[in-house]
């Protein structure tokens, strides 16, 4: 077994894999950036080393600093959590190239995996249902026209090293087609280091479900059931829950068949995340496979009792499962809320500030993965997820009326959260119900705006104002404290569609 992990990220993920290595007896490296030097997973870390810069392109990823940091600590293996460099193949590969074991798949997997076309490609081989699209890079606006022709509108602009929702553009006609295959090009090379898309069918009003899988170097693979992370904003996830609602036992026997198939196609292993949309009639489509632990890991690990990152650990020290597919049972039923630094009445928008106060839920069931502590700055520099309260009832109802008195419980002042937002969306009739589909926000959305949240209009004029006031290169939101009467919605709503125009959303 190792000695001594480097965990190549930040926040909660780090904290818990820092907790689990303890367990295990296992030293934990921590190389950190500014923002982060007083960070609680820094604190907790046996060793930590700074990375010399703010944003995360200078710290967390910077391959150079991260191998530099790895070697100077003696650390025998890497483990890079989500995120940043955990589907980077250079960086697996360099952990190869300096004897430091990469806590993940081989560098070969991650770089077939982290090409979307290659992915899919090899999935439909191994008889995988997969959407039809065009399986090589788009390079021109005629071809991109003649593709969607065939294909049919509405169709998606997906980044081929695409991942966590960015790089992807839904287009409904052709007019719109050009916007779009710039935008997520734009995005993709910022986000990934490609501007390569290509273009899908796009599945109108999908439910969004994956399966855990965990498979070791001696053969062995199994799968922990599957997750259902419909309700998204932007492609990104907002609230998941295992197992799904929405499958009946034929259903779930047979997706998790399919995540077995494609991981043995692409000669996984480690632990990974098979994704699949599921239409109106059942029929399920491969998406792609994540090759690292998810941010949602935790609602399996509720429903199964199984500890993922353990594991992780346990197979790329070269051990075999400690689990066979009749060990693994569905034991009730777990949610999961992703609390982020955001403004849900203006389109998600992130959020800044420092911590003044905060309270954390607790009590039976209830489990809170966080990094932050009062007194914490928010920065712009890293992805706004602030903490993730799951919850572990004997059913759904059950765990949902939990999860309203967990949120009701906690407290972050200084900067707006989505604590409000998922207290509100806990009550809605569709949701208790579980009707609905990766559009379900869409809807959401205009029910609140019928009950006087009009801020369209003025975003737009607010934003022209902000554009031609000062450039955007140097723009810097500023949130809306706490218990603040908001009255400046104007104001919010330009800062809010100038990060919009800004980040490219």
């Amino acid at each position: 077994m190792f000695k001594k992990i480097m965990i190549a990220n930040r926040g909660e993920i780090a904290l818990r894999i820092i907790r689990t290595c303890k367990e295990m007896g296992i030293k934990t490296v921590m190389p950190y950036s500014n923002p982060d030097r007083l960070s609680t997973p820094v604190a907790f870390a046996e060793e930590s080393y700074p990375l010399d810069g703010e944003e995360a392109k200078d710290t967390y990823l910077s391959i150079e600093k991260i191998i530099k940091v790895a070697k100077e600590s003696g650390a025998d293996a890497l483990h890079p959590g989500y995120g940043f460099l955990s589907e980077n193949y250079l960086l697996a590969k360099a952990c190869k190239e300096n004897d430091i074991v990469f806590i993940g798949p081989a560098p070969s997997v991650i770089s077939r995996m982290g090409d979307k076309i290659s992915a899919k490609m090899i999935a439909k081989k191994a008889g995988l249902p997969v959407v039809r699209g065009i399986n090589r890079p788009i390079h021109s606006l005629s071809r991109a026209k003649w593709i969607a022709r065939i294909i049919g509108y509405p169709v998606i602009v997906k980044a081929v090293n695409g991942g966590g929702g960015k790089g992807m553009r839904v287009v409904t006609e052709e007019r719109s087609l050009e916007m779009a295959l710039k935008s997520a090009s734009r995005e993709a090379a910022t986000s990934f280091n490609s501007e390569d898309v290509f273009i899908e069918k796009f599945i109108d009003n999908p439910r969004h479900v994956e399966v855990q899988i965990l498979a070791d170097a001696h053969g062995n693979i199994i799968h922990l059931y599957e997750r259902d992370c419909t309700i998204q904003r932007r492609h990104q996830k907002l609230f998941e829950e295992a197992p799904s609602p929405a499958l009946n036992k034929r259903q779930r026997e047979k997706l998790g068949e399919l995540a077995i198939k494609a991981c043995k196609a692409m000669k996984y292993t480690n632990a990974g995340t098979v994704e699949f949309l599921m239409d109106g009639k059942g029929n399920f489509y491969f998406m792609e496979i994540n090759a690292r632990i998810q941010v949602e890991h935790p609602v399996t690990e509720m429903i199964t009792g199984v500890d993922l990152i353990k594991e992780q650990i346990k197979i790329a020290a070269g051990e075999k499962l400690s689990y066979k597919q009749s060990d693994i049972k569905i034991n009730g039923h777990a949610v999961e809320c992703r609390i982020n630094a955001e403004d849900h009445e203006f389109d998600f928008v992130p959020c800044t500030g420092t911590i003044n106060d905060l309270i954390l839920p607790g009590g039976n069931g209830v489990r809170v993965d966080t990094a932050i502590k009062t007194g914490v700055d928010v920065t712009p520099y890293y992805d706004s997820m602030l903490a993730k309260i799951i919850v572990h009832a004997k059913d759904r109802k059950t765990a949902i009326d939990k999860m309203s008195v967990a949120l009701a419980e906690m407290k972050i002042s200084g900067l707006k959260t989505t604590i409000s937002f998922f207290r509100r969306l806990l009550l809605d009739q569709n949701f208790k119900t579980s009707k609905y589909t990766t559009k379900f926000l869409e809807t959401f959305r205009i029910s609140e705006e019928k009950e006087g949240v009009h801020f369209d209009a003025a975003a737009i004029i607010a934003a022209l104002y902000y554009k031609k006031q000062k450039s955007l290169r140097s723009f810097s939101a500023k949130p809306e404290q706490s218990g603040s009467s908001g009255s400046n919605k104007w104001g919010m709503a330009g800062r809010s569609e100038a990060i919009r125009v800004r980040r490219g959303w």
